[in-house]
């Protein structure tokens, strides 16, 4: 009897991809090629390591379940909610903590939003899994850089086409007072908000499977954080069935030693850490 393999996708879109220009798309204002808004290098090739899969692994893979950092482009984690104390714009990849707004360094651009974005603030720090970064306006909502990776989407396109399924796609981030790394829950959670509460029917959905196939972008950050969340709130306990695809997953440049941790911690509780290559004669074996 085939064992039932879930294939979950973390933020496989366009604005995480270092694609090469002729796989970008063309902005039809300017009529130049679209950049991606905040590329990690060698995601493109772990998109490509990952179609590749897809298409190789069959009927496999059971489930395919793809999630999508959905962003509004006023964010709090974004340059346009913020400014310096002296009016000045924040450059992307600017880090802000409660002690330098309390302390007049950094405000929002809105007056009216500095109680609300120190109350923010506060929690996020108190919580202690991250300190506020500010990243270039991304995945926002309708544009290109919110789309899957084309050679993923050409590849899923195939799979739900032989097996008259559905792929399960899941978005987040579109709270804009606060960051949403996990696909999961938000870092911190909006009582008024369901979206931003721990995403607990996804996990039970996940935990159906006998095993679950992790690849996506970042490594260091989205990734790292929901399959955090996952290994924390799984009702199986069973962390040996979740497989990080490791050629299929990238940090972002700077946070190179923040995933090395996080995939050291993972195979530490019982996490799986394979390549493509390696996994690929186990899916096959369960078609």
């Amino acid at each position: 009897m085939s064992r039932a393999t879930t294939l979950l996708i973390i933020d496989p879109q366009n604005d995480f991809c270092d694609l090469p220009e002729s796989w970008r798309g063309t902005d039809p204002l300017r009529h130049v090629p679209i950049a991606p808004a905040l590329p990690v290098q060698g995601a493109h090739a772990d998109m490509l390591r990952l179609a590749d899969l897809i298409d190789e692994a069959g009927d496999g893979v059971a489930r395919i379940v793809v999630t999508f950092d959905s962003h509004h482009r006023c964010d709090i984690a974004h340059p346009t909610f913020w400014q310096t104390g002296a009016g000045a714009a924040v450059n992307p990849f600017t880090a802000i903590t409660a002690a330098q707004v309390r302390a007049g360094a950094y405000r929002p651009r809105d007056a009216g939003a500095l109680p609300r974005a120190l109350a923010y603030l506060d929690a996020l720090e108190e919580a202690g899994r991250y300190t506020l970064m500010v990243w270039p306006v991304h995945c926002e909502i309708g544009s290109w850089g919110h789309n899957v990776h084309p050679a993923v989407k050409a590849a899923y396109n195939r799979w739900e086409d032989r097996r008259l399924g559905v792929v399960e796609k899941v978005a987040k981030g579109s709270h804009p007072w606060t960051e949403h790394y996990s696909a999961l829950q938000a870092e911190v959670p909006d009582p008024a908000d369901e979206g931003t509460q721990l995403n607990r029917a996804l996990i039970a959905r996940l935990d159906e499977a006998d095993r679950i196939v992790i690849a996506g972008e970042a490594s260091s950050h989205c990734v790292k954080a929901t399959v955090e969340h996952l290994a924390q709130h799984l009702p199986s306990r069973r962390l040996d069935k979740l497989v990080l695809l490791t050629d299929a997953m990238s940090p972002v440049s700077g946070f190179e030693a923040q995933a090395q941790a996080f995939l050291a911690d993972l195979r530490h509780q019982g996490a799986q850490l394979a390549t493509c290559a390696e996994v690929l004669p186990l899916l096959r074996a369960e078609a």
